[in-house]
């Protein structure tokens, strides 16, 4: 029987009402013990690494979580994560950068109710996952649930209330998930176990900006002292405003002090692409101005983070963004 490391970091899934709103309080004993049927599935372990609301989980958690990975890498056949909903995209993200290649899988749940609610979505969650960790075909980093697993880097939440909250982002599901049956869409290359590569630093000076009308391009100014690295939210297909040239003097400067800028497009679906219109063609080509093609802003996010993390060397830069990782970018080898 395999066995499987069960991580609890809070979450809704942990979530009790107190007196002001829901807050994790259920331990990941407390979870696994609400689902019936694991315990014929496999062995599993439970690890209480941290109890909090995924809106505190900070790139510091990440490394926690990949680091504990790390420490029951040889002990373990799966590792299944439990996880609040609102920045799961990002976690699995970053761990997908961390933790490169892994034969065994990795796979982030959580819930969009409380385990103690009549209704709530947790106890299959939990269920599913462990099944997808168990699978001989399961590997590297995804996210398991409302019964489709989605590939670490393509997940986005898309919705608040509804079970159904994650989406994979211009890629198909890796697989749909009915009872005990796991239906894959997509399989690709399984890694060995001597590809595993991972990392253990991460710069988090990296700020996300999302282009609106009549936003000042003085903000690349106002943000020069506190962050290494921008992603720029563009309109559309990769729109940036040329009424005057206040942005292309601004990012220009911003790049050639040796800061990050990465472009994407603030569109859900179907990417960015500078080279399509005069309002973005001009920076297509200028050195240090990263294009992230069809990436979620979630993964563009944990991405830069990795790099920066790895070095400052502006081709180094370039190479390690453009190198496609679980499946990160639309031209995938996989």
């Amino acid at each position: 029987m395999k066995k499987i490391l069960m991580i609890a970091t809070g979450g809704t899934i942990a979530s009790k009402e107190g007196g002001d709103g829901l807050t994790p309080a259920m331990t990941g004993e407390e979870l696994a013990s609400n689902v019936p049927g694991i315990e014929s599935k496999c062995n599993l372990t439970v690890l209480q690494l941290m109890n909090i609301d995924s809106t505190n989980m900070r790139p510091r958690q990440w490394l926690m979580i990949s680091e504990t990975i790390l420490e029951h890498y040889d002990h373990y056949d799966g590792f299944v994560i439990l996880h609040g909903t609102d920045t799961m995209a990002y976690t699995a993200a970053a761990l997908s950068y961390l933790i490169q290649d892994s034969r065994k899988p990795i796979v982030l749940t959580g819930s969009q109710k409380p385990m103690g609610d009549p209704y709530t979505d947790a106890k299959l969650n939990i269920y599913q996952s462990i099944l997808y960790a168990l699978d001989d075909k399961s590997c590297r980093v995804s996210i398991v649930f409302n019964g489709k697993a989605v590939i670490g880097t393509r997940a986005r939440k898309q919705r608040t209330r509804s079970f159904d909250a994650f989406e994979s982002m211009n890629f198909p599901p890796l697989a749909i998930i009915h009872d005990d049956r796991i239906i894959r869409h997509y399989t690709g290359v399984i890694p060995a176990p001597s590809d595993l590569k991972t990392y253990h630093q991460l710069n988090d000076r990296v700020f996300v900006l999302k282009l609106t009308p009549e936003v000042k391009a003085d903000i690349f100014y106002l943000l020069k002292d506190h962050y290494d690295a921008i992603i720029l939210e563009t309109f559309g297909i990769g729109g940036i405003p040329e009424y005057d040239d206040s942005f292309q003097k601004a990012i220009f400067d911003w790049v050639d002090s040796g800061k990050t800028l990465a472009v994407t497009t603030q569109v859900p679906e179907e990417g960015c692409d500078l080279q399509v219109y005069q309002v973005g063609k001009k920076y297509s080509d200028y050195p240090g101005i990263l294009q992230a093609g069809d990436m979620t802003t979630e993964a563009i996010v944990a991405k830069i983070m990795w790099v920066l993390g790895q070095t400052n060397d502006r081709n180094e830069i370039r190479s390690l963004f453009e190198k496609v990782i679980n499946l990160d970018r639309q031209d995938d080898t996989y």
